[in-house]
């Protein structure tokens, strides 16, 4: 039996309220050797008090070794296997901006890059434009760019993210990723990773696309010159969170893909905010209507992206400050923990596994005086799959009924 099966035999409704809060690339690592990660070094006494009454532990998302993108690290900790559960970024970028993505479209996620004269990459996000000036470059290339058999959308998300749509009969997703991931070389060509037919129209599709853009775009913006492409992706279904879980469950996100994600998975998507003690403020307003909460802070990750160790221990310390806003509320579960590690040491995501904490009046309080990886992996919860996470958190909420006899 799959774990989603038997959490729906067990599930129960209750009254209890529960927090998941998701620091974005939360783990690191420390510059030097007996140092200090991004986490042990920020300054959070409102985490380290929390920790203190909570049961902690190492999560990995995935499995070891093996590095989890944003997707499958959220599908993991909402409770669903990422191995089978699987979620391409198109489909996320779609659904986090409403895009209708009907049965056989194929979404995408689009980056603006800049290339040089030579067609290489010097920046793969061009510089994270304003999302202002990358909306009027998609509507540019929503003008200017067509392709024979198929119908195009192209719509902007945020700063250099956009999503391309294409939407015609015989597509399939099957298709890899046209971000090198690196910088100092040319994008990747659009290649179908099957022999499926339908996926081979649509590299061809997305090849003849890339050309025209970067026609169109030449001379057009000092640094959004060129598009890469990722998370080729049909349209996905997933079970749904509250019939799963017998929970009414909201989510809070700044950035679209996150919200994407929570939607496919059935919860209700708040306003979203653009600071963080604005998504707490929305958070607050609507607790009397819910009783799951998402709650999502992105910066940990993307200043670990960047490679700034002290921007990143900013962004912790940002989320600490609003904490006890939130405790205020007096969830009876809450949750702390990231999606995958970001460690600045490496400007990517990475394998790590991430430091998470559960308090609830039922935990076996570990008296941790500070939160961060080192004390986490002498925590109570050990060295678990992030899937388990949300049982974890049903339990704590006296929402699961026994297992048998």
């Amino acid at each position: 039996m799959e774990q989603l099966d038997l959490i729906r035999s067990l599930a129960e409704e209750k009254d209890s309220k529960i927090l998941l809060l998701v620091l974005d690339g939360l783990g690191g690592l420390a510059t030097e050797p007996g140092g200090k990660t991004e986490l042990e070094t920020a300054r959070t006494p409102n985490l380290d008090a929390l920790a203190r009454e909570s049961s902690c532990g190492l999560m990995e998302l995935v499995a070891p070794g093996i590095t989890p993108g944003s997707g499958p690290g959220h599908l993991a900790l909402f409770g669903y296997d990422p191995i089978t559960y699987i979620i391409q970024r198109g489909a996320l970028e779609a659904a986090g901006i409403d895009f209708p993505q009907q049965a056989g479209d194929v979404a995408t996620r689009a980056n603006f890059c800049t290339i040089d004269a030579d067609g290489n990459i010097t920046d793969r996000r061009a510089g994270r434009i304003p999302t202002e000036e990358s909306a009027a470059l998609c509507a540019l290339l929503q003008r200017e760019v067509t392709l024979e058999g198929v119908e195009l959308f192209i719509q902007p998300v945020q700063e250099h993210r956009a999503v391309v749509v294409f939407r015609g009969k015989g597509l399939g997703d099957q298709v890899h990723d046209t971000d090198p991931q690196q910088t100092g070389v040319p994008p990747l060509p659009p290649k179908a990773s099957s022999d499926d037919p339908a996926s081979q129209r649509t590299a061809q599709l997305a090849s003849k696309f890339l050309a025209r853009v970067r026609e169109v775009l030449r001379g057009k913006h000092p640094k959004a010159n060129m598009m890469m492409l990722r998370g080729f992706s049909l349209r996905p279904h997933l079970p749904q969170f509250g019939e799963v879980y017998k929970l009414k469950a909201a989510a809070e996100a700044t950035y679209p893909m996150y919200r994407g994600l929570a939607r496919l998975v059935g919860m209700e998507i708040l306003t979203p905010r653009a600071t963080f003690a604005e998504c707490v403020e929305e958070v607050a307003s609507n607790w009397a209507k819910f009783d799951f909460f998402f709650l999502h802070y992105k910066y940990t990750d993307s200043r670990g992206e960047d490679g700034n160790f002290a921007k990143k221990v900013e962004a912790v310390e940002t989320v600490d400050a609003e904490l006890p806003k939130l405790l205020a509320l007096k969830p009876d579960v809450v949750a702390v923990t990231g999606d995958h590690s970001t460690p600045s040491k490496l400007a990517s995501h990475s394998w790590h596994p991430v430091p998470v904490l559960v308090r609830s009046p039922y935990v076996r309080a570990d008296g941790l005086t500070k939160f961060g990886e080192s004390g986490c992996v002498r925590g109570s919860l050990g060295h678990f799959a992030a899937v388990h996470l949300m049982p974890l958190l049903l339990a704590n909420a006296l929402r699961l009924a026994k297992y048998g006899a």
